[in-house]
This record gives structure tokens, sequence and C-alpha cells, in this order.
């Protein structure tokens, strides 16, 4: 019986504009995520400690593995600036053979 291929996954948080790019680049450099984006600044509206709060983001898109999440969720918390980070973790059905390949060399899966 051979073993299963790490299931590939999407991870999603935000952060404060300006302070992003230096974690993508940690996570990639770590092997934590084989790519990140961060996208464009945006409005953010939420309710914190009883208050709307709105604030400028950046949206962080990591692609990794279900193996690597629990030290990618480690590292965020000592990376991120935010006493919650966001953590929202989206499991990948399907997709490019090769695209999935490359996720799971580049974290260290394959």
């Amino acid at each position: 019986m051979t073993q299963a291929a790490p299931q590939v996954v999407i991870v999603l948080t935000t952060c404060a504009v300006g302070k992003a790019l230096a974690i993508a680049r940690a996570l990639v450099d770590e092997r934590l995520a084989a790519c990140v984006n961060v996208l464009a600044p945006m409005a953010s509206v939420y309710r914190w400690k009883g208050e709307v709060e709105q604030e400028a983001e950046e949206q962080v898109v990591i692609k990794t593995t279900a193996d690597r999440l629990h030290a990618l969720k480690a590292r965020l918390g000592e990376l991120h600036p935010y006493e919650l980070p966001e953590f929202l973790v989206v499991t990948v059905d399907s997709g490019s053979e090769a695209y999935l390949r490359w996720v799971m060399s580049e974290t260290g899966a394959a």
C-alpha cells in the first residue's frame, strides 16, 4: 500500500499594510509555504473588544500542505503583529497535478 500524498491547503490571514511581505518571505524561506500572495490593501471592518473597528489591511493567501499547518500556525503566531491573527484553512479538492506537486516539493512534503 502506498502512502497518500499530503493534502494541499490554502491558509488565509490578513495583516496591517506594510507588514505582510516580511511574513510572506519568512514563510517561504522556511519552507512552511510554497507561495504566499499579498493582495492590495483593502478596508476591513470588524468588531474587536466590543468596538467596531475599520483598518487598512492586506489579504495574505498562503499555499502549503496539511502536514505543515501546525508549524505554520506556530510561526505565524510569532511573526504576526496581531493579538489574534486570522487563520482560516481552505482545503484544495482539485488542481493542476504539476502545481500541486510543486507545492508539496517546496514545502518538503514530496
